[in-house]
């Protein structure tokens, strides 16, 4: 059974402990707020460049593109796919990075002949460990995701695409729905389907002939590049955001089981001290007592000497 001192030096661990889970709480809740400021900031962007699509489609006729499904049905594209896995660089976030490479591992196993392109330094040592080849490592942190980084991605996944390399194009990302729950996304980001751009129902469409230049194609495929470029960044936005919100609520989880752990701590410790206590004052009082009894044994012995 541990002593008082243990106990108390335990409490003391745990208080410690306590506060760096409380620092690493508030680190991440101040590093989410930045990143949603930064992408609200370039979302209206290429929310313009969606409306731009949208606007081709509805002015253009029999508009051909390598970056969208035919309009007429969906060829199957069995050949070698691309996949983009977003992991975090370090643990401590709850399932975050679990759940991520749970998916990418599904795709692995529906779809064997996949390329792996990684963010993250987690699922890049998770492969590794594996033995699972990565086709490209992006060697920079998930920490700091910028539109710079996006662009690097883009240029190197489109260039496979064009040249044929693969047939379709997927990343895997954690979306933040709201503080409780995250979500893991398997996107098909390439080939586009159409429906993804038509104009809502009802919608009146531009009679005004427009003119492209130098043709329609060229400037879809033109506004296709920075569009891809603003869905890899919104998605290395949305996986930082989710993955400071999972270390945020394994922070507060262990924030709350500390309290708990002090809580019973101390009503232990406070049984120890107080019987420790009781036990002295017994002590105390058998000593006295016996100081009594050998007092008035002495006493009544002087007492019947003649």
């Amino acid at each position: 059974m541990p002593n008082a001192r243990d106990i108390r030096a335990r409490i003391n661990s745990i208080r410690e402990t306590r506060k760096i889970t409380n620092a690493m709480y508030l680190i991440s809740s101040t590093k989410m707020r930045k990143a949603k400021r930064e992408w609200d900031q370039t979302r209206p962007y290429f929310q313009a460049l969606q409306a731009e699509v949208k606007r081709i489609f509805r002015t253009a006729d029999n508009v051909e593109s390598r970056y969208f499904y035919p309009l007429e049905d969906e060829p199957p594209l069995n050949g070698t796919y691309g996949c983009l896995v977003i992991t975090a660089d370090k643990g401590l976030a709850g399932a975050y990075n679990q759940n991520v490479l749970k998916e990418a591992q599904h795709m692995l196993d529906t779809h064997p002949d996949t390329k792996l392109f990684v963010v993250g330094e987690y699922g890049r040592q998770y492969f590794m460990r594996h033995n699972i080849p990565i086709e490209r490592s992006f060697l920079y942190t998930a920490q700091n995701p910028t539109m710079q980084r996006a662009r690097e991605i883009t240029a190197e996944l489109l260039e496979r695409f064009e040249s044929g390399e693969l047939q379709k194009i997927y990343v895997i990302y954690t979306d933040i729905k709201n503080s409780l729950a995250e979500n893991v996304n398997s996107a098909r980001m390439l080939p586009f389907h159409r429906s993804v751009f038509t104009a809502p129902a009802g919608e009146k469409k531009v009679q005004e002939p427009f003119e492209f230049y130098p043709s329609v194609t060229g400037v879809l495929n033109n506004i296709v590049h920075s569009y891809v470029s603003g869905y890899i960044y919104s998605a290395l936005i949305d996986s930082f955001c989710s993955e400071q919100n999972a270390r945020m609520s394994a922070m507060s989880t262990a924030n709350e089981n500390a309290e708990k752990m002090l809580s019973s701590l101390a009503l232990e410790y406070n049984r120890i001290r107080q019987a420790a206590i009781t036990q002295e004052i017994t002590e105390v009082a058998a000593g006295a007592r016996a100081q009594r009894l050998r007092k008035a044994a002495n006493t009544e012995k002087r007492g019947d000497t003649p």
